[in-house]
């Protein structure tokens, strides 16, 4: 399993069906400080964020509604949804990490069930 560290890096969605892949700014938090923090207080974010290791996830205290991908340890997308301010999401038996980004932003990314993803840290 990779281990990352707080910071900054890359998130690459690789093409479904033969189509190109997409690569994206991504923020890693992986320290429970990072991770209690994610996007709570903010207007916007530029790319996504990865939480590791994840199952579940809130927005409670949250600005805004954000796309959550649930991903396995292969970094198999498992599971996509929709999240609007103050609510619980389910955990996911299979999630190890949890990408976030803003409402909207995963399907254009081609983000989906059974997509795959690296990390470039």
């Amino acid at each position: 399993m990779a281990r990352w560290r707080d910071g900054r890096g890359r998130l690459v969605v690789h093409g479904n069906g033969g189509g190109a892949a997409v690569s994206v700014p991504l923020e890693i938090a992986t320290s429970y400080r990072a991770r209690t923090k994610g996007l709570l207080g903010r207007d916007s974010i530029e790319g996504a964020m990865l939480l590791s290791p994840a199952g579940a996830v809130h927005t409670f205290r949250m600005r805004i509604p954000i796309d959550v991908a649930y991903l396995d340890r292969t970094l198999t997308v498992i599971a996509v949804h929709t999240m609007h301010p103050n609510r619980l999401g389910l955990p996911r038996l299979r999630s190890r990490h949890v990408l976030e980004a803003g409402a909207g932003v995963m399907e254009g990314w081609g983000l989906r069930v059974g997509a795959r993803v690296t990390v470039e840290a």
